[in-house]
């Protein structure tokens, strides 16, 4: 089966106007992920619509890795060479809260080859992280091996992966994979946040992005 996943990661948020919703939604999906997907380094991509957070529309591309959008490839077919609908689009009359991150991925440190060939998630959960600097070194030991296991046992949770942010704002990025959108309701996850006392010396210290953490349902492929 063709690779599906590496270790980079490009989310592009935005909310839309109303009234431009239905003719965003028919570009992006008919012409836009279409076109980066013919990019070599391009493995896969889903477009997600909020159901808690924000903003309120995702697309996530699964790259080989964060050097793709380096490369000449990416860059004359994309970056400057836009076509009119994405000028209109991309942070301009039509988008707002517009933000576009590249990512490598930290956790974990080597992809499971079965989860390399799979497709978009059917839910996602993400959150948009900064700890100040010197907490660093603590808190990916504590995301790694003390907040993320006890959520891995939740059912509906398929997989957990962090990454950090190359281009863009916060440092940090966790996702998580779900199989509805009802997981971060159930009394398993809420015990799975409680599991580890380390918790209550770390979270204070967490910044939270606008609309993180969000919870969002993909939308493409249906």
């Amino acid at each position: 089966m063709p690779k599906t996943r590496g270790t980079g990661l490009l989310m592009v948020w935005t909310d839309i106007a109303p009234e431009h919703e239905a003719a965003f939604n028919r570009w992006y999906d008919e012409e836009h992920i279409n076109r980066l997907l013919g990019i070599p380094g391009v493995l896969s991509a889903g477009r997600y619509v909020a159901v808690r957070g924000g903003p309120k529309y995702l697309a996530l591309y699964e790259l080989e890795d964060h050097h793709v959008m380096q490369s000449s490839a990416f860059i004359d077919e994309v970056r400057y060479q836009p076509s009119p609908e994405r000028q209109r689009a991309s942070g301009g009359a039509v988008g707002k809260n517009y933000i576009l991150n590249l990512y490598r991925q930290i956790f974990p440190t080597r992809t499971n080859p079965v989860e390399a060939t799979m497709g978009p998630s059917p839910v996602l959960q993400m959150g948009r992280i900064d700890v100040p600097a010197h907490y660093d070194e603590e808190f990916n030991d504590w995301y790694n091996t003390a907040y993320i296991p006890p959520y891995l046992q939740v059912p509906g949770v398929l997989r957990a992966r962090r990454f950090t942010a190359i281009e863009g704002q916060p440092k940090y990025l966790t996702l998580y994979e779900f199989a509805d959108t009802n997981v971060p309701d159930t009394p398993e996850w809420d015990q799975a946040r409680s599991s580890n006392p380390w918790s209550d010396r770390i979270r204070p210290i967490m910044r939270h992005d606008h609309g993180s953490p969000g919870v969002y349902r993909r939308i493409f492929p249906t």
